[in-house]
């Protein structure tokens, strides 16, 4: 039986053959991203890496192919009646661009604590922002309730059978760039994106190994797997925020049980410091989202760290837009992480000179102090002594070892603060 065809995929929401009409139908709107190899990347992994940079699309996230492959295939009344979509980011700005440049009107709701500069973007693209709920559930079923009264078309994010298949396309493009490719590693949020990228690969080429990465914080394709169908999971922040989705979809579940190998999850600092990694090794700046697959592979997280010999892996930048105040947030959890950063409680008599001979010692293990906070009266401190919190930059684990050493040969007692 020819791929594509399998008596499997009949009670799957998308096919092979969707994939490739909607790559057909975008692929002269939507940039084909490049999938450079990294030698650097590839030797802090063990595998051998090429990054597929959907981040460098129109609008910073992949979610324009879905978006854009949703409103192609609308009727012509549909498209004059307009569309809406709930989202706090990427696909708020996906569906506002692509509706615009195709004549229509789009209504997105937001969230009311969506940050300024995701709505700035997205009323830049040409779409009537309604802000609306604390969250996105809020604001999904607001944009339901308005879709319903004013007839318009509601956008899915994820559970579409035309938007999972426009995310496909990626697949599709990975295999015409990356020659004997024998994995990939994918974000995975609701399932729309892992899905159709899943189903393009498998049916394309079997023995492609497909894992999917999601925040910890928020498993929801995990559990699913896990219970045999989607759940919905309490609410949780996470730098990871185009991947928060507290269900799996209804239609990408069962894609993903067809497809995906393995699921596996990252924690905040693994994808604070994925994003660091990316800054510095490939000049890259990706959103939470889009550097948790990196993360996983960092981390050795996946079963490609046990086999024999690296694995020509694809791993998906998927999106960049990241407000800049959380990356630098995010650049210094990514340092503490890495060891080039580190706070130590040092306790000191409280005499003169004192401080000078702590800061001697620190000098010579060239240690640079960032920050000080000096305490008399509190961590219990007895009267006579004093407690200082000390930040500084160091150049990895092992030379916080070294500066702990040198303390402790010094008689100084301290602990370090994480």
């Amino acid at each position: 039986m020819p791929p594509g065809t399998s008596s499997l995929q009949s009670d799957l929401a998308v096919s092979l053959e969707d994939v490739q009409a909607a790559y057909a139908r975008i692929r002269q709107s939507i940039y084909c991203s490049p999938a450079p190899y990294s030698a650097a990347l590839s030797e802090l992994t063990g595998q051998s890496v090429y990054l597929k940079l959907d981040n460098l699309q129109r609008t910073g996230a992949f979610k324009e192919r879905g978006a854009l492959n949703k409103i192609l295939t609308l009727t012509q009344e549909e498209k004059a009646r307009g569309v809406i979509a709930a989202s706090a980011g990427n696909h708020a700005q996906a569906v506002a661009f692509h509706a615009s440049a195709h004549g229509m009107r789009a209504r997105i709701v937001m969230p009311e604590m969506t940050p300024l500069v995701k709505v700035s973007a997205t009323t830049g693209y040409g779409a009537e922002v309604i802000l609306h709920g604390a969250n996105y559930d809020e604001a999904y079923a607001e944009a339901l309730r308005i879709s319903q009264e004013a007839g318009l078309t509601f956008l899915h994010p994820f559970d579409d059978p035309a938007v999972i298949a426009g995310q496909g396309s990626i697949g599709i493009e990975l295999l015409d760039q990356i020659a004997g490719l024998e994995a990939v590693v994918v974000p995975i949020g609701g399932g729309g994106l892992i899905s159709g990228v899943a189903c393009a690969l498998k049916e394309l080429q079997p023995g492609i190994r497909v894992i999917g990465v999601q925040t910890e914080r928020l498993p929801s394709m995990l559990r699913a797997r896990e219970n045999g169908g989607p759940v919905t999971l309490k609410p949780m922040p996470t730098i990871a925020d185009g991947i928060a989705v507290r269900r799996a979809g209804t239609l990408t579940y069962p894609l993903v049980e067809r497809y995906v190998d393995e699921i596996v999850t990252v924690d905040e600092e693994e994808i604070a410091q994925a994003i660091l990694v990316l800054l510095e090794s490939e000049k890259t700046l990706a959103e939470g989202a889009g550097a948790v697959a990196l993360a996983a592979l960092l981390q050795r997280k996946t079963s490609l760290s046990a086999m024999a010999t690296p694995q020509r892996t694809a791993v998906l930048v998927c999106g960049g837009n990241i407000d800049v105040s959380l990356l630098a947030m995010m650049i210094e959890r990514g340092l503490v992480k890495d060891g080039r950063r580190t706070r130590l409680r040092i306790h000191l008599t409280d005499r003169p000179g004192a401080l000078h001979g702590m800061t001697k010692i620190l000098a010579e293990a060239r240690a640079n102090i960032v920050q000080t906070s000096h305490d008399r009266a509190y961590y219990g401190v007895n009267l006579g002594n004093t407690v200082i919190d000390v930040t500084l930059e160091t150049r990895g684990a092992a030379h916080i070892e070294e500066i702990r050493m040198a303390l402790t040969e010094a008689g100084y007692q301290h602990e370090r603060i994480v």
